[in-house]
């Protein structure tokens, strides 16, 4: 009897043993050794299966943990609540949903999974909906979970106001109002309401100097710290990282050496402040000191070592870890999608045991950013589980390779955007010249009620620029005063190159002397904008103002100034400010340059000068250098030199329409039919095929575009006749076209 009473008695202590360890091999992502461990248990009771759940669940495969869940035969309501905090984890909150409405049984715990399930994912009217219908109101833990459910979504006037209804508060429910004024920015509100608080503890002061930190208010925070009557190890650790986030390192070693009883936390605080601030050797030097290391230390160590482009120490660090997690793992997928090393990248993908989202989106967005987005759109067809991250990187990476089918047919396929999905898109649309369907975007994006941010408005000012939509870039220009967004710079430097481009000079001027602080991008916008113009005394005006308060011209100024010179026939000033270039400035010219330089040689025609430029050029000509001068020689009639930059031309835009065109006038111009004929066979044996002219008007806020030879236009023979009319009537008043100087269709 006794020794079957002893059997027993070692027997459960095993089966606790082992449900301990599956449950501690689940938290440290050590899932296969969970599995091993359980497949291998010869008696298993119901912690054993709900350990295992809750282990698949916190590794990222809740699959296999519902799979599970489904095969108990004797589920307690432990299990039903493993199963909806799983999916809690995995943000699976329509599964949780559905699980909770079959529990046979449900207690205070399960309720307050489902608030928080919803309040976490910013639906606080489904979580107030469980709130109401709550069987005992006077449960303090699901009013807290509510007040935290809106002052994470800074909702403060409803969190506040459900405070105030508390039957009974506790020390969590002033900490999660306090967290709400802290957390937000509310500082002022945060102190007044701290002052007012019945009774305080550590959290409480911890909370208001977060708050200072967060506000970057070092000296308030520093004050503050000193007034806790018993700083903890979070007090100390806050402390220090806000002197090492700011850049302020030799203060944060001062808190660190002054800390009572460093723990790991500490340790692992300054030595991100050592990284964070580019301190490599220091942070070597504490990591091989630390006296116990965990997995936050071993990546923090990585993340340094990839920060510095160390990626041999890194790989080496992360092969010596004790044992592997995803952040570590991660963190050097990343190092090396920053080098473009994306075959060592996917070596260490290939090898993690556990992936969460962020390891799947780092690899996904790895491939988009090489253009290798086959193999991106492989995974993230294989990804269980997408977040609205690996959405956005798959339009962004198709907006990059010019697939705007692709990233728009991505963009429909999602169930929940956000304004960065909207933004991937328009900004998509008008990279690749679809200026027309960027502005459709943005209309339909405002319909659809999402509130448009700096970068939204940037991108669709730069589409109304390319289009020279006047109209809509003004009604853009009110919204943008409207929301608030006038004082934003990118916004105020596109708006410049908008009037600019519009023809709009003095508008251009008028938001350049609005902008409070202007930056490099301001000053050559406005620079440009004078050049499109023909403003060329203006832009070189603007640029002596510019060297006056002490800004450096960059490349991109004198792009715009030698652009501006060209335009306005300055040819002397063009040729001082290109010398001046290198020798006042030290801004080495690029082919940008030495085209501007052929342009406004070749306009004054100086032929013979623009082509000794181009032969001396120190880098090798590119195609719009060779543009520049086969556009003079046009202009000029020189059928040689404009064969021979044609020939030139080829070489970088075999398939451009345009150059052929332009050769073929100039042959035609010298009475040269033969050579014309032979531009039209070359451009029949090179597949160049003549693309349709294509312009648009903006009449009434309203785009219009136009391609020509397109009979399905609205009223197109009434335009045609129109323009036939109007010819015929400047015929009789004396004007002959020159038909030399219009293009042929070499078709």
């Amino acid at each position: 009897m006794r020794s079957a009473v002893k059997s027993i008695g070692e027997s459960g202590s095993l089966v606790f043993n082992q449900n301990l360890k599956i449950a501690q091999l689940g938290k440290c992502g050590r899932i296969e050794e969970a599995i091993k461990i359980f497949e291998k248990m010869a008696n298993r009771n119901t912690v054993t299966w709900n350990s295992m759940i809750s282990a698949y669940a916190k590794n990222g495969r809740i699959n296999d943990a519902r799979r599970l869940f489904d095969q108990m035969r004797l589920k307690n309501l432990v299990s039903w609540n493993t199963m909806i905090a799983g999916y809690l984890h995995n943000d699976q909150i329509h599964e949780a949903s559905e699980l909770f409405g079959k529990m046979p049984k449900r207690d205070i715990f399960s309720w307050t999974l489902m608030i928080t399930c919803y309040t976490r994912s910013g639906e606080l009217e489904k979580a107030r909906y469980f709130f109401d219908r709550l069987p005992d109101k006077g449960n303090r833990v699901c009013w807290n979970a509510m007040i935290t459910g809106y002052v994470k979504n800074q909702r403060l006037e409803e969190a506040r106001k459900l405070f105030d209804q508390m039957p009974v508060r506790d020390m969590v429910s002033w900490n999660s109002m306090l967290a709400g004024y802290t957390q937000n920015g509310e500082i002022g509100m945060g102190l007044k309401f701290f002052d007012q608080m019945e009774e305080r503890d550590v959290v409480s002061w911890n909370l208001m100097l977060d708050g200072f930190v967060q506000a970057c208010d070092l000296d308030s925070a520093w004050q503050f710290f000193l007034r806790i009557p018993s700083p903890n190890i979070v007090s100390w650790v806050t402390m220090l990282s806000g002197y090492a986030r700011n850049g302020h390192i030799a203060e944060a070693q001062k808190i660190f050496e002054q800390t009572p009883e460093k723990n790991v936390v500490a340790w692992n605080a300054m030595l991100a402040g050592y990284v964070q601030n580019g301190e490599i050797d220091e942070a070597i030097r504490l990591f091989r000191q630390m006296p116990e290391k965990n997995s936050v230390s071993w990546t923090t160590m990585i993340n340094g070592y990839v920060r510095v482009g160390k990626l041999n120490e890194a790989r080496e660090l992360l092969n010596s870890m004790p044992y592997r997690n995803v952040a570590a793992q991660t963190a050097m997928i990343s190092g090396y999608v920053q080098s473009m090393r994306m075959d060592d990248a996917r070596d260490i993908f290939d090898n993690v045991g556990s992936r969460d989202v962020v390891c799947w989106n780092t690899m996904i967005a790895g491939y988009a950013l090489s253009r290798r987005m086959d193999e991106a759109i492989k995974l993230f067809k294989q990804m269980s589980q997408k977040d609205i991250v690996s959405w956005n990187t798959m339009i962004a990476g198709y907006a990059q390779e010019d697939q705007m089918d692709k990233a728009l047919q991505i963009f429909e396929e999602m169930v929940e955007r956000n304004t960065v999905s909207w933004n991937s898109l328009i900004s998509g649309f008008t990279q690749n010249g679809l200026c027309t369907d960027a502005l459709q975007h943005f209309v339909l994006m405002m319909r659809e009620g999402k509130k448009p941010d700096q970068s939204t408005f940037a991108t669709s000012l730069s589409a109304c620029a390319n289009l020279a939509a006047l109209q809509v870039g003004k009604q853009l220009h009110h919204l943008v005063m409207k929301l608030g967004y006038v004082i934003d710079l990118f916004v105020g430097n596109a708006l410049i190159t908008m009037y600019a481009k519009c023809g709009r000079v003095l508008s251009a001027e008028e938001v350049f002397n609005d902008i409070n602080s202007v930056d490099i991008i301001s000053w050559n916008s406005l620079i440009a904008g004078y050049a499109l113009n023909g403003y060329g005394k203006e832009a070189i005006q603007l640029f002596q103002e510019m060297e006056m308060i002490g800004v450096a011209p960059d490349q991109v100024t004198f792009v715009g100034l030698l652009s501006a010179c060209s335009h306005a026939g300055l040819i002397d000033q063009g040729l001082k400010l290109f010398k001046s270039m290198t020798d006042d400035y030290s801004v080495e010219p690029v082919a940008e340059h030495y085209a501007c330089m052929v342009d406004l040689l070749g306009r004054a025609g100086r032929l013979e000068e623009a082509y000794q430029l181009v032969m001396k050029m120190p880098i090798r000509a590119n195609a719009g250098t060779w543009g520049a001068l086969l556009g003079a020689c046009r202009m000029y009639r020189n059928l040689e030199l404009g064969k021979f930059a044609a020939e030139r031309l080829s070489e970088f835009e075999p398939h451009k329409t345009s150059n052929y065109v332009l050769l073929s006038n100039i042959h035609a111009e010298a009475g040269r039919w033969e050579e014309v004929e032979r531009v039209r066979m070359l451009m029949k044996e090179r597949g160049v095929e003549k693309q349709p002219g294509c312009s648009w008007i903006d009449v009434k806020n309203q785009v219009h575009t136009f391609i020509s030879d397109d009979p399905a236009l609205p009223r197109a023979a009434y335009i045609c006749e129109t323009l036939r009319n109007l010819t015929e009537q400047m015929k009789t008043r004396g004007y002959m076209p020159d038909i030399n100087f219009s293009l042929l269709d070499c078709g």
